[in-house]
């Protein structure tokens, strides 16, 4: 994946908090990930516009960590659901 490429949730997943659980979950057909403080940032930022890189950005900035730290995570994390199909990208 390229640091410019746009992740985005595919129509029929969602990210919703679980009162049961009391923990933040990723929605997809027939599926339900629970999310940790990690996932449910980068998933926060997800908009069908931002890249993996500014995504990157804002998260090093929101927890001033340093960005070569924060995009590798991103990057997996991403690569994680889309093998999953709970997330597409659109290559730029």
């Amino acid at each position: 994946m390229s640091p410019e490429d746009v992740p985005f949730l595919p129509r029929g997943v969602r990210t919703q908090f679980d009162a049961v659980r009391k923990v933040d979950v990723l929605l997809g057909p027939e599926r339900v990930l629970v999310l940790d403080q990690v996932g449910t940032a980068v998933l926060g930022q997800l908009d069908g516009e931002a890249s993996l890189s500014e995504i990157s950005e804002a998260l090093a900035q929101v927890y001033d960590a340093p960005l070569d730290v924060i995009a590798p995570d991103v990057v997996a994390f991403v690569e994680d659901l889309r093998d999953r199909g709970m997330v597409h990208v659109r290559p730029h």
